[in-house]
Order: C-alpha cells, then structure tokens, then sequence
C-alpha cells in the first residue's frame, strides 16, 4: 500500500479534494516553465498518486455529496492524466524542433534551490543552442511538413517556456554572481533574441495553417470535429450528441420566433419583427449615461427578485460589487457588458470610428440590457462568484454549463414570471434568447466543419439580428482558440438543465423558488444532473454515466 493510500484513509473526500488543490498549487508554481518534461511528468504522478487515494474510499459507504465528489474528482483526474499524456507526445515529437533544451530545463533546475552554476560551460551552451535554433528556424520556414495545428501550437508554448526559463535564470544570477555576469550577457542576448524570433515563427506557421485560411471575416479558426465534440460532450455529463443540441436550439428558436412576432404585432410592425427590433436598437442611451442606465435597470430587477422572494442575497454581495469601463480593445471580442463582482460597461470610446461608436450604443440599448442585468449581477454571475467563494470551496469542478447556464437560467425563469413590462421590452429580451440558440447552432456548425467563421457572423446578422460589428465580436471570441469549444453550447443547455429541475421541484411542489435557488447557490459549481442527484437525494454507482434527458423533444 503506497502512502498516499494510506493517508487517503485517514481523510474524508472533501479534504482530499481541498487538499489537492494546494498541492497542485505548490507544484505549479515550483514546476514554472510550461511543457517542459520535468513539469509533465511530475503533474501526471501527481495526478496519478490521487486517482490512487481516492480509490481507497470505500465507495459503497459514500453517502450522496460525497458520491458526487468522488465521481467528479476521479472524472477531473482521469481528464487531467489524459491531457498530460497528450501533452507528453506532442512534445514528444516536436523534440528535434528543440535542439539542447534540456541544457535550458537544467539550469533552470539549479536555479530554483540557488546552486552555483558554471557559467563559463552555461555561456557555450547557450552559444550552441542559438545556432542549433537558427537552422531550425530555416527548417521551419522552408520545408516543415506534418505539423498540425496542435503541434504548431505546443511548439509556440515550448519556445515560450524556453524563453521564460533563460529569462528566470539570468535575472537570478546576474550582477550577483561575478562569473555569470562575466560570461553570460552576451549569449544571452543573442540566444533571448534567437528565441523571439523563433516563436514569431510557430506563431506565423499557426496564422498560415492550411485550413484555416482567412473567408473574408479576419477570423482564423481551428474545428475540433464531431468525435472530439462528442467526447467533450460526455466528459461534461451532456448526454446528447452535438445534431440533437441543434435540433434542441432550433426547437428553442421556433420558440422565439412566435413571441417576436407577438411582440412586433403590439408594437404595430405586423410580422415585421426586424423593424420591431430597428425600433428597440435605437432607444439607446446618449453617449456618457450607460452607467445610470444600467443601474436603473439593477435597481429593478433587485427589486423583482426581493419582492417575489425568488432568493436569498446576501447583504455584503450587494454592497460590493462594483463598475468599471471596458477598453476598446476587449470591446472587440467583447461587444456587450460582463458581469461578476465587477461590472464591465461595454460602451463607445472618443477614439473608436463612428459607425462602431453607433453599433456599440445599438447593441447595449436598455431594453436588450434588461434581459442580461440579472444574468451578469444578480442571481447570476455575482451572486455565483460570492456564493462559490463561502460555500464547499473544496469543489474545483467548474462548468459553463452551471456557470454559464444557471445566469442564462435567471433570463429564461423572469420571462416566465413577466419580467418584461412592455413589447419592446420582450423584444429585448427575445433578441438574447435567440442569441443563445444561434450561439449552439453556429458554433456546433462550425466544429463540425459545416460553416466558416463569415457564415457564422451572417447567421448571426440575419437570424437574430446582431449589428455586424457585434456579431464579427461575437464569432472572434468564439473561435480564438482560448475558448473551450463547448462554452457557448453551454448557455441554453445549461439554462434548460435548471429549467427542468427548477419544474421537477418547485412546480412539482418539492421546493419553493428560494429553497431551490439557495440550495443551488450552495453546492457550488458541478454538472447540473449530479446538482439533480444532491438535491434528489439520488445515489449515483460508481461508474457513472450521464442519463439524464432533461428536454423533451
């Protein structure tokens, strides 16, 4: 029996989870330098040493929270092993792309405990290494075949890691130890500037992959494919495939469209629902007052939920959360405002061009902010954020799907109690839960290899009716590459999961509105079926499988 085991028994799941946290925390910050083999294999022992303390639990006497946990860490563990693995073989076969690196990942080693390094032998090895690297560099530029984008993408991340430990190593020992500062300057200058210009070189190879070729948007993409989607799909407890998620948002979308149409009517449009929604974008705000306006419509929704008693809020979350103003830059991938404990207006700048000024105030107007106030403050992002922060903080199994999907949930749930005071306010409201169905559709499309980025930002102009400049945001921040594939999936999917269960205990008289919300708000961020078997009291098996169909087609 390993002694990690042995410890295992002698703690219960939540301070094994707890404790795994710090761990991985003490680890990463001591392994520094990304996708550098020390750090790896080290990660994936780690990972693997408490797959083996979790097995040690006694399953069978796991009341239901501590199932969840133990089902969920082994899920995040496997997941984590499983990425190392990856990450192993792709370095792997990137290695005669990195000539002497490990003479890079040796001196970084010493430097971590002070030891004395030769400098006179480090100077040549970094001499050696520049040159190594420049005929590489010629390689890669003139004849690299057989690199996908995520070699070219580990590539880039070594060259940075590389890059980072010379950086970590020179800054320790120059103008303290004679020596080094004797040999060293010179060679690593040349070889800091060697490794610059390098990853300029993978970053250049990443922008010109075949297959990503820009289609007119200035958006490069990377689809993952459906056998990664559905792989994705299952390790978040999703158990539909991506075609059902589509026909689910089209069904959703059909939805929307006679509430439109309803709306349009009462305004005096007809059917004309796209003149209904000119109509509703151009009751924005001067330029300057967003930030009142925004308050005033908090004001009101606090007001709603206090008065419906739909959930508690802690006194202390109200008082401290707060604004600021988005950067024109972030405005770019990020058109409308965010939330959490900070507020961030999305609003035009003196400096941006007219026309993205006008498309800006257009897409934050009051009655399409109304729908998202809740969403981004509360009972969405802010209460979810100081919620998570006080309630079982040993959970780390977050999920856009409850992230994402119980502030989505908050839209759908004032819909349904008649939030909206007026058509043009449910055309504002309307127009962001069609954006949450085109949001599953283009972006499953897209995975799939069905649509370009350009389709996508047309889907978005035409079916629901985003101002261009916002939809071309909408799309960059989707397919960017630092965005899980799944995340915009993840909105109405999630919101319909809490829906479900929302009719199963509220409307099937198990719950009030503020017993469900409360108890949600305090089991922390988890898949929302194994939320269902908490506050169902249901005993999930060991070998878990998600089941749970939660739409009804």
């Amino acid at each position: 029996m390993s002694a990690g085991v042995a410890v295992a028994q002698e703690k219960d799941i939540t301070v094994l989870l707890s404790h795994y946290e710090a761990d991985k925390g003490s680890l990463m910050r001591f392994y520094r330098i990304e996708n550098s083999p020390e750090r790896t294999e080290r990660l994936k022992a780690f990972n693997t040493d408490y797959l083996q303390q979790l097995s040690a639990f006694n399953f069978d006497k796991l009341n239901v929270e501590e199932r969840v946990d133990y089902v969920l860490f082994r899920r995040k563990l496997q997941e984590e092993v499983r990425a190392l693995d990856e990450q192993a073989e792709q370095c792997k076969q990137l290695t005669a792309w990195f000539p002497l690196a490990d003479k890079i990942y040796a001196a970084e080693k010493l430097r971590r405990r002070g030891t004395k390094q030769d400098a006179q032998a480090l100077a040549a090895a970094f001499r050696d290494i520049s040159v190594a690297l420049q005929d590489k560099a010629w390689d890669l530029n003139t004849k690299a075949t057989g690199l996908n984008i995520y070699l070219l993408r580990r590539g880039a991340g070594i060259t940075k890691g590389l890059q980072e430990a010379i950086h970590s190593v020179y800054n320790f020992y120059n103008e303290y130890d004679p020596q080094f500062s004797w040999w060293l300057p010179s060679p690593y200058k040349q070889l800091d500037s060697v490794l610059k210009a390098y990853g300029n070189i993978w970053e250049l190879k990443i922008k010109t992959m075949p297959g990503t070729k820009d289609d007119g948007s200035g958006i490069r993409g990377y689809p993952i494919g459906k056998e990664e989607l559905e792989r994705q799909l299952q390790n978040e407890l999703i158990p539909y495939s991506p075609e059902e998620l589509i026909a689910i948002a089209n069904k959703e979308f059909a939805f929307c469209d006679a509430e439109m149409l309803k709306a349009s009517e009462e305004m005096g449009f007809g059917k004309d629902w796209h003149k209904a929604l000119e109509k509703v974008k151009n009751t924005y705000v001067p330029a300057g007052e967003q930030p009142d306006a925004i308050m005033k419509l908090y004001n009101e929704s606090m007001s709603f939920l206090k008065t419906k008693k739909l959930i508690t809020i802690p006194p202390l979350a109200e008082e401290t959360w707060r604004m600021i103003m988005m950067t024109p830059e972030r405005q770019l991938v990020n058109p409308f405002f965010t939330g959490g404990e900070v507020l961030s207006i999305s609003y035009p700048t003196n400096d941006m061009e007219e026309g993205d000024k006008l498309m800006s105030m257009r897409g934050n107007n009051p009655h399409f902010s109304r729908a998202t106030v809740h969403h981004e403050l509360f009972a969405g992002h802010a209460l979810e954020q100081f919620m998570n922060n006080r309630y079982r903080t040993y959970r780390n199994f977050d999920t856009p799907f409850w992230i994402e999907g119980w502030s989505l949930y908050w839209e759908m749930l004032l819909w349904d109690l008649k939030f909206p005071q007026s058509p043009e306010d449910r055309v504002g409201m309307l127009f962001w839960r069609m954006h949450r169905c085109a949001r599953i559709i283009f972006s499953l499309n897209y995975h799939l290899g069905k649509w370009t980025p350009q389709q996508c930002i047309d889907f978005l102009v035409d079916r629901v009716g985003h101002e261009r400049a916002n939809a071309a945001g909408e799309v960059r921040r989707s397919f960017k590459g630092d965005y899980s594939p799944l995340y915009q999936v993840a909105y109405m999917i999630g919101g319909l999961q809490f829906m479900a269960l929302k009719k199963e205990l509220v409307d099937g008289g198990k719950m009030t509105y503020q017993q469900y919300h409360d108890a949600v708000m305090k089991e922390n961020s988890l898949p929302v079926e194994m939320v269902r078997a908490i506050l169902t009291n249901k005993m999930i098996g060991k070998d878990f499988k998600a089941d749970w169909h939660f739409y009804k087609f």
